[in-house]
């Protein structure tokens, strides 16, 4: 594979986590995930990192995003490092999250940057593991904890 063509797949790979969550595709979600996954969330939710399997993430992104209305995850100005069979992806981000609340605005929107690291297994560009950096935020946080309630 060229650097160019490892550089889209690592994009679109970080790209598809995004997209598979905002569509609510779960059996896809875990498929961009390698079998052991570091998710770093410390800057909104402070805390330690998790290391989770696919099967964990999409147990527990299925769980908070699904009780959404909607989300939308843009992800953009992706830097991509290559070397040998390890990849390093940084990108801008803005996390939309809809959700009918009676007692405040419906939408909470999130941006900052994240940070994938990826491995190639069996040809394929997978994500190991992911540092989101929140940097700022607008709308209804509480929406957060109304989602998760509702389980």
């Amino acid at each position: 594979m060229s650097t160019t063509e490892d550089r889209l797949a690592i994009i679109e790979t970080c790209t598809r986590m995004a997209w598979h969550a905002d569509q609510r595709e779960w059996d896809r979600l875990g498929e961009v995930f390698a079998d052991s996954v570091t998710l770093d969330y410390t800057s909104l939710n402070g805390g330690e990192p998790a290391v989770l399997t696919p099967a964990q993430i999409v147990e527990a992104w299925s769980g908070l995003l699904g009780a959404f209305d909607a989300t939308q995850h843009l992800i953009t100005n992706h830097l991509v490092t290559v070397g040998g069979d390890t990849a390093l992806c940084t990108a801008s981000f803005q996390a939309t999250h809809r959700l009918a609340d009676p007692f405040g605005s419906p939408l909470w929107t999130l941006g900052g940057t994240y940070r994938f690291d990826l491995v190639r297994s069996d040809g394929a560009w997978k994500i190991g593991a992911v540092v989101m950096t929140a940097t700022w935020a607008d709308g209804n946080r509480n929406l957060m904890s109304l989602a998760a309630g509702n389980r």
